[in-house]
């Protein structure tokens, strides 16, 4: 287990891998640890790190530290810790909230960004987020297979008012806008089947050119867990993307639409 100790207070990361840096951040349900697969696939080329934020897995669980703007703040001091200049995030649910913040506070730090169930508005948010205990939150979103089980056991682990803060402070936020305004090449990723998370409802009507969205068929909230092939194919393709180009050029390949299918 690596740790870093920021301003006083534990947090837990893991690295895998050489080469450029990757940043994954993780979801109001679970840890780091889902992201394991991923890295591994993205290690061969990348040095990948996954943290844990405020209130979740094994980093402090500290009240103080639970809004957005603390949340973005560890992920500054993270990189700043470790000499990191300039990074590709890859964030889900909240992770995707912060990940969009950083870059929005931060773009000349940030490459590239893939979001996963980025919640475009408080209202395409499922109110059970905010009711259910972590463990209840992943009985909902995790099916019971091998691959989700690094989820089911970190779980329960999260602090249910990190949850909450976070969810809390995104009521004051038009994250539309936040898109609208990051200056970064940002893929957007939904599940079709997410019952936490609804796509954009417009789709990408009045996003950047440098936006683009593609939608898993048949996925849940982990796409990255339910169809974990396809989403290392498209991690591949977007991070080989030349450093400013727009992530809508995937939508040129054929072979890409086939197997996303």
């Amino acid at each position: 287990m690596s740790v870093s100790i920021l301003r006083d207070e534990v947090v837990h990361y893991e690295v895998l891998g050489r080469g450029r840096p990757l940043i994954f951040l993780h979801d109001w349900v679970g840890s780091w640890r889902y992201w394991i697969p991923t890295m591994q696939a993205a290690s061969i080329s990348y040095r990948t790190y996954a943290i844990d934020l405020w209130g979740f897995g094994d980093t402090a669980k500290n009240p103080a530290r639970y809004s957005l703007d603390e949340q973005v703040d560890l992920l500054f001091q993270f990189l700043d810790s470790l000499g990191i200049a300039r990074v590709a995030l890859i964030g889900h649910g909240l992770g995707a909230v912060v990940a969009l913040l950083f870059a929005r506070r931060y773009p000349g730090s940030v490459d590239r960004m893939l979001a996963i169930g980025l919640p475009v508005s408080a209202e395409v948010v499922n109110p059970r987020l905010r009711s259910a205990s972590p463990a209840e939150l992943a009985d909902w979103l995790l099916g019971r297979t091998p691959a989700t089980e690094a989820a089911w056991t970190e779980a329960p682990k999260a602090d249910q008012r990190a949850i909450l803060t976070s969810l809390a402070g995104l009521q004051n936020l038009d994250i539309s806008t936040q898109v609208r305004l990051a200056s970064v090449p940002l893929l957007l990723v939904h599940g079709q089947n997410d019952p936490a998370i609804e796509p954009p409802p417009d789709g990408l009507a009045g996003f950047p050119d440098h936006t683009h969205l593609i939608q898993f068929e048949g996925c849940g909230h982990f796409p990255m867990l339910d169809e974990p092939s396809k989403f290392n194919r498209l991690l591949t393709d977007f991070l080989t993307l030349q450093s400013g180009a727009s992530p809508a050029q995937l939508q040129l390949k054929e072979e890409w639409r086939r197997r996303v299918r």
